[in-house]
């Protein structure tokens, strides 16, 4: 196994993924990164952005996550993701629609916080961040679909 990295992808719901790999790329909030066996220790914050797992000097797997955190050390690479999902079962339709939707919300809230005062305002901003966090996963998805598509 010196010429592999062990691999795992964990969700709040279960381990998704433990198995020696080649090399897997993290999308990082500083940038995609590469590891290696022997890479340098480091634990960086992920964006939500397309994992690559790669076997044979290519990709085998591409896995959706929308965020979360990896630790990397010369043996393993581990990401603690917030919400993960192979990339082919990802629907464009169905993502564009989300992205509609929350849109819809998120103007509904804007104008709604413009005419509150106090908690109620606080709330309304609260659920209008919670809103475009989620508006920019659902951008990072169609980006990563967009990008797979054959050309």
């Amino acid at each position: 196994m010196a010429d592999q990295v062990q691999f795992e992808l964990v969700s709040p719901e279960r381990l998704l993924v433990s198995r020696p790999v080649e090399m897997v790329v993290v999308p990082g909030v500083e940038g995609d990164f590469g590891v290696l066996p022997g890479h340098a220790p480091l634990i960086s914050e992920v964006r939500p952005g397309v994992i690559a797992v790669f076997e044979g000097g290519k990709v085998e797997e591409r896995i959706f996550v929308a965020g979360g955190f990896a630790e990397v050390t010369a043996e393993r690479c581990t990401v603690l993701a917030d919400e993960a999902v192979p990339l082919s079962s990802l629907d464009a339709a169905t993502v564009e629609a989300n992205q509609r939707a929350l849109e819809g919300t998120l103007a509904n809230l804007r104008d709604r916080a413009g005419r509150l005062t106090g908690e109620e305002r606080d709330q309304a901003l609260h659920e209008q961040r919670s809103t475009e966090l989620k508006l920019d996963i659902e951008a990072a998805k169609l980006a990563a679909l967009r990008q797979a598509a054959p050309h």
